[in-house]
């Protein structure tokens, strides 16, 4: 009897194997990893919101847009990493440029402030609701679309169309109602009121501000160095060899982005840099479906990280937990005048994009070589 169940075992084991095949250390014996879905239901696009979210924190700057002229000057260097990864980032609109350039399989964007997240759900439904750019716009600012703009438009002739047409209350009242029944209605998210009212802050901004809206808010644009580029001028800007490439250069690179919002592929995530839970939760989750960080835009986040006691090392301890490979990179800008140091032909330029390795930056900061900011973007270029 005891050798008759001993040949049914092991005929029993003999067949698990031949259907599982070879199983290495480190893997697990029934559950495979999940592969990043090509769509996310609404169901799961706001489960990540609000799952992985922290309580919101607090930063001095209501950051509407970007402050930052260079941020195309990298998206040459970006081609290096390794496709079909995960990208990770900051704050607003600066974000969509680097997706659409590298069309990742998801991109996450973390950010202290809860309004960050809420106006990324504002541009989620502008961008979902509107037929092309000039569409878009005019949704955004609330004003009424000129006439002879078509795909083949460029941004500055987008934008020189757009100067001097004034703000549409009327308009305002319209399109602010279509974005909320467009997440609640339509996307079925659970808006709470003081998000409602976050995402009316930040449209009225784009309402009053129209396209020279800056970083600083409403004529808020400065004089001299200290001046802030407008998102008229953001979306002029290009890369070094004068070439257009944001996500309002083309109608294709317009499309594209439409693309990842239509398929809840661009989550917004309330998370502090140095936090214990979202950045972590996002690392779980990403290993979980076998996926990739190929992007971190860090922005300049870590000076300030530096300048708050311990959140740096924090910070790169949260890094070290995301799944990655040879080629992950950080981007981060620098600002003031670290920035000629790196691009010293830039004249009058505020901030200097960079790129770093990450897996180098970790090795580093394993090592204890990482103390200093100066140390962080003294490896980039």
């Amino acid at each position: 009897m005891l050798t008759i169940r001993r040949r049914i075992i092991l005929a029993a084991a003999t067949a698990l194997f031949a259907f599982l095949g070879p199983l290495s250390l480190t893997s697990s014996p029934i559950l495979a990893p999940r592969e990043l879905p090509r769509q996310l239901s609404d169901e799961a696009f706001w489960n990540m919101v609000t799952e992985f979210s922290e309580a919101g924190g607090y930063f001095r700057s209501d950051n509407f847009v970007s402050n930052e002229t260079t941020f195309q000057y990298v998206l040459k260097g970006l081609k290096k990493t390794r496709p079909g990864g995960v990208y990770l980032g900051v704050g607003p609109d600066q974000n969509f440029t680097y997706i659409v350039a590298m069309q990742p399989k998801l991109a996450i964007i973390f950010d202290i402030r809860r309004q960050n997240a809420m106006q990324h759900l504002m541009y989620k439904a502008l961008v979902e609701m509107s037929s092309d750019r000039a569409d878009f716009l005019s949704k955004l600012f609330s004003r009424k679309r000129p006439e002879n703009l078509g795909p083949t438009s460029t941004a500055e002739e987008l934008f020189i169309a757009y100067d001097g047409v004034e703000p549409s209350r009327q308009l305002f009242l319209q399109n602010l109602q279509a974005i909320k029944q467009q997440l609640q209605e339509h996307h079925k998210f659970k808006l709470s009121s003081e998000d409602e009212a976050s995402i009316q802050y930040v449209y009225n901004s784009f309402y009053a501000g129209g396209p020279d809206l800056t970083y600083n808010g409403v004529g808020g644009g400065g004089v001299g160095r200290s001046r802030m580029p407008s998102y008229a001028e953001l979306m002029e800007m290009t890369d070094e060899d004068g070439a257009n490439r944001s996500y309002m250069g083309t109608e294709e690179n317009f499309k594209i982005l439409q693309d990842f919002e239509n398929r809840n592929l661009i989550v917004p995530v309330v998370g502090d840099f140095a936090g214990s839970k979202s950045m972590r939760a996002v690392a779980t989750y990403l290993k979980d479906h076998d996926a990739f960080v190929s992007a971190f835009y860090v922005s300049n986040v870590e000076q300030y990280l530096f300048q708050q006691n311990d959140d740096w090392n924090r910070f790169y301890g949260n890094v070290a937990a995301f799944p990655i490979d040879a080629t992950s990179t950080f981007i981060r800008s620098v600002f003031n005048g670290i920035a000629i140091t790196y691009q010293p032909s830039g004249f009058g330029l505020r901030s200097a994009s960079l790129l770093s390795s990450i897996p180098e930056l970790l090795k580093a900061f394993s090592a204890g070589e990482v103390r200093t900011y100066y140390d962080v973007i003294s490896i980039s270029k």
